[in-house]
C-alpha cells in the first residue's frame, strides 16, 4: 500500500528584504562555555640571558665565528656522506636479497683464492 502526501504548492514563501535594510546581516557569535574559557598556561620563565650578550663595543670574534662556521659545514657534509654510504648499502644488499628470494644461483661474489699448480 502507497500513500501520496501533497503539499500545497500555491504557497511559496520568498523572503526579500526590504529597501531600508542592508544586502547582508552580521550575526554575532559568543564563545560558548568551557571550551573558549579555559585558563591558558603561562610559559615557564626563561632564566636571564644576559651573561651570553655582549656589549655593542665589544669587538667581534671573527676567527672563532668562522671556526664554528667550518666546524658545522664539516658535521653537515659528514651526516651527507654517512647517509649517502647507508642508502648505498641498503641498496645493494636489497638487489642481493631480491636475487636470493627469485633462486637465482651465484647471486653474490665470492673472492677465491688462487691455487698454486
Amino acid at each position: 500500500m502507497v500513500i501520496l502526501l501533497r503539499q500545497p504548492t500555491d504557497r511559496v514563501v520568498v523572503n526579500h528584504p526590504s529597501p531600508r535594510e542592508p544586502e547582508g546581516r552580521v550575526l554575532p557569535f559568543r564563545p560558548r562555555g568551557a571550551l573558549f574559557a579555559r585558563p591558558v598556561p603561562r610559559p615557564p620563565a626563561v632564566p636571564d640571558l644576559e651573561k651570553y650578550e655582549r656589549a655593542p663595543d665589544e669587538p667581534d670574534d671573527f676567527r672563532h665565528r668562522m671556526l664554528m662556521n667550518g666546524l658545522g659545514l664539516a658535521v653537515t657534509i659528514a651526516l651527507v656522506g654517512a647517509g649517502i654510504w647507508i642508502a648505498d648499502v641498503m641498496a645493494h644488499m636489497r638487489k642481493d636479497q631480491d636475487c636470493v628470494l627469485t633462486g637465482r644461483p651465484g647471486c653474490t661474489h665470492v673472492e677465491v683464492p688462487a691455487q698454486p699448480r
